[in-house]
């Protein structure tokens, strides 16, 4: 079933009204297969992957790093969009405040098979 079956315009600044937790993405939109969620975030996730699914992250406040296991950490400032490939152990880290756009398959996990306080399900992600 569409989540959004027909055309749609929104102003994407105020989609994250909607976001009062920390680390609690919300499916604004739906793309073919995938979701465009928002996601409030500051402190980190937890060290997780997605075996079959890449992760794209775009910045739009603030600034995110992401942690990977080889100790490589991508900083991506507000305007940069950074993806995570499939099947990477990875962290998303943010000092401060941070806005941020995600692109995923409908189906991907919060935090792949990683089960933490933080975890949302999907049903948790749909507005």
């Amino acid at each position: 079933m569409a989540m959004f079956p027909f055309a749609a315009s929104f102003d994407l600044i105020r989609a994250f009204d909607d976001v009062v937790d920390y680390w609690s993405p919300k499916v604004v939109a739906q793309v073919n297969d995938q979701y465009l969620k928002v996601a409030k975030v500051r402190g980190q996730l937890v060290w997780h992957d997605h075996a079959e699914e890449d992760e794209l992250f775009y910045v739009v406040r603030g600034h995110l790093k992401i942690e990977y296991e080889n100790g490589h950490v991508a900083e991506v400032p507000a305007g940069s969009i950074h993806v995570v490939p499939r099947g990477t152990l990875h962290n998303p880290v943010a000092a401060e405040e941070c806005w941020v756009v995600l692109v995923e398959l409908a189906r991907t996990k919060h935090t792949g098979d990683v089960v933490s306080p933080l975890t949302k399900p999907l049903s948790a992600q749909l507005r």
